[in-house]
């Protein structure tokens, strides 16, 4: 075999090997989809308690990840408030995720940190808030931005993803989360 031969061979073979690298790592790239188990992650309350999602099992929960300076994220915190207001004596969990970075900083990307406590009392938010500055809900859950959703069945089972805003107190909401809590 001439020069070029074993060339084309080496190039092939490493093609080989990254595409292979490349399959075994593709979990890691691609986001939580509808039918999957709720991927754990570790966050801080806002009083500083560290949280897993895991200590939740077996309770219906609408898991939103959000940053203060998503004007999305704004515009569907009210409607999180009201279906919490509505079924969260029944017994569903709303954790929203902040991304923000801390206050005085910035993300990798850039942003600027926010006030979450300030964007909390501007929202009247009585739901848990936990604070991710360091991205785990990020890497566990892959979301393509914020708002990203996701609602958790009692087994620990995704039922539902949205991605972008949406009305969490409009009636399919309402019902789809109503029967999760029946069941």
């Amino acid at each position: 075999m001439g020069r070029q031969g074993k060339l084309v061979l080496a190039v092939v073979g490493l093609i080989v090997v990254l595409v292979g690298f490349g399959w075994m790592a593709r979990d890691r790239f691609t986001p939580v989809v509808v039918g999957s188990s709720a991927p754990d992650f570790t966050a801080r309350e806002m009083g500083g308690t560290t949280v897993n999602l895991k200590d939740l099992r077996g309770k219906v929960i609408l898991l939103n990840i959000w940053a203060t300076w998503c004007d999305p994220c704004r515009e569907e915190m009210p409607s999180m408030q009201r279906l919490y207001d509505e079924l969260g004596p029944s017994g569903l969990q709303v954790i929203a995720v902040s991304i923000d970075a801390p206050l005085g900083a910035a993300d990798r990307g850039g942003k600027p940190g926010g006030d979450v406590q300030a964007f909390v009392r501007e929202f009247g938010l009585t739901f848990p808030i936990w604070l991710d500055p360091a991205g785990n809900v990020q890497k566990a859950y892959r979301p393509t931005g914020v708002p990203e959703s996701f609602v958790i069945d009692r087994r620990g089972n995704i039922v539902k993803k949205v991605i972008g805003a949406t009305d969490w107190s409009s009636e399919s909401n309402l019902d789809l989360i109503r029967r999760l809590l029946e069941s």
